[in-house]
């Protein structure tokens, strides 16, 4: 989403751009921020909140991988786990989200491209596939 509105006191400035913060508004929607390529206080929050979200999120995970590895786990430390792993996900999502939506737009000949080498590289996998799925089933029919 870019715009061509300049900052009226550099008209030299870069397009401002919304860019989608980490943090949902007190409604639970998403909010976003008017911020041009130079950012400002409220981008440079965003950033610490994001590597803050992200750094959470391997925290929790390793913790929670200590509840799920124990099979004597109790119902409620398994359950809080995961709750707490779901929020870390959406947090997650949405950084990546926001760090999406920022990347540059290829133009048309490079979407092109990359379509290009990503059905070739589909066929290929897809014909691998066929190759290793059909070799277990001959295996199991036909054992050795």
């Amino acid at each position: 989403m870019e715009y061509v509105s300049r900052h009226a006191t550099d008209p030299a400035s870069a397009p401002t751009t919304l860019r989608l913060l980490p943090w949902p508004s007190p409604g639970g929607k998403p909010g976003y921020l008017v911020t041009d390529s130079r950012g400002g206080p409220v981008s440079r929050l965003a950033d610490e909140m994001e590597a803050t979200q992200l750094a959470m999120g391997v925290d929790v995970l390793d913790l929670a991988r200590a509840v799920l590895d124990d099979p004597a786990s109790p119902y409620t430390e398994v359950r809080y786990a995961g709750i707490r792993l779901a929020e870390c996900l959406t947090d997650a999502l949405r950084v990546a989200e926001s760090r999406g939506l920022r990347l540059p737009s290829p133009d048309a000949d490079d979407a092109e491209d990359a379509e290009d080498a990503h059905d070739v590289v589909q066929a290929e996998d897809t014909e691998h596939t066929h190759d290793v799925v059909q070799a277990e089933v001959t295996e199991r029919i036909l054992p050795t």
